[in-house]
């Protein structure tokens, strides 16, 4: 018999209906999800399953899962979330996936399942915790990395370093990786979480949550997986979810 595979769920983009006559992929509002997300949680030994933006069935999607994958997207965390009174002129929001977002975390938190958060995931992550964010990086830091790289999003954009100690460095067996880097914003401060990755400018590229069996957050996307720690990450990710479900 097939050992059971893990339930990993993994978190979903919303788009809104195409305008009249101008094509898209529907006139209703729609779900989204790039498929390398799947494709590398089948790869490493679990089973993907789609999520919904309904916070009210956020618990109970969460008692059935074994691991938690909140996604990356173009928006941005609600800075009322963090505290912020003010808005930078390029932060977009998505409320409804948002709430459902942080329904889902805070339950996966409550249950202990393996968690990983990645880009927008991590910030959501970090503010949940109870940390803030840098709303836009080359306002904020002068001298800043390309974080919003220019090429493709399959090939590296700079190199993040490992801190020594940490969860996140016994997962990928290494003190540096190359990624790829799709964000304007950051995690300032990491509230009840502790950083495990910068990159050379010091933006903060990873955080995990002591205690946790598996709680960690990377600002990069490694289900393109650019390098072997990548792979390893969702390796961890996935035996972590395996002794959830045991």
């Amino acid at each position: 018999m097939n050992a059971r595979l893990p339930l990993i769920g993994v978190t979903l983009d919303g788009e809104p209906p195409a305008l009249q006559g101008a094509g898209g992929y529907s006139c209703f509002p729609w779900y989204a999800i790039r498929q390398n997300y799947m494709d590398m949680i089948a790869a490493c030994g679990g089973l993907p399953v789609a999520l919904g933006h309904d916070p009210a069935l956020a618990a109970r999607m969460v008692s059935r899962l074994d691991g938690l994958v909140v996604t990356g997207g173009a928006f941005d965390v609600p800075p009322d979330l963090y505290g912020a009174t003010e808005a930078h002129a390029c932060v977009r929001t998505k409320p409804r996936r948002t709430a459902a977002e942080a329904a889902l975390v805070r339950a996966a938190l409550a249950k202990g399942i393996p968690i990983l958060g990645i880009c927008g995931g991590m910030q959501l992550l970090a503010v949940l915790l109870g940390g803030t964010l840098v709303q836009h990086i080359p306002d904020a830091l002068a001298h800043a990395l390309a974080h919003e790289q220019p090429n493709p999003r399959d090939e590296a954009g700079h190199d993040v370093y490992i801190m020594a100690d940490t969860h996140l460095a016994r997962l990928v067996g290494a003190d540096c990786l190359p990624v790829n880097s799709s964000h304007h914003q950051a995690v300032h401060d990491t509230g009840r979480g502790v950083v495990c990755a910068r990159a050379p400018d010091g933006v903060i590229e990873a955080l995990e949550l002591p205690g946790h069996p598996f709680c960690i957050g990377v600002q990069w996307h490694p289900e393109f997986g650019i390098s072997a720690g990548d792979r390893l990450l969702f390796e961890g990710l996935i035996d972590a979810a395996r002794q959830a479900g045991t």
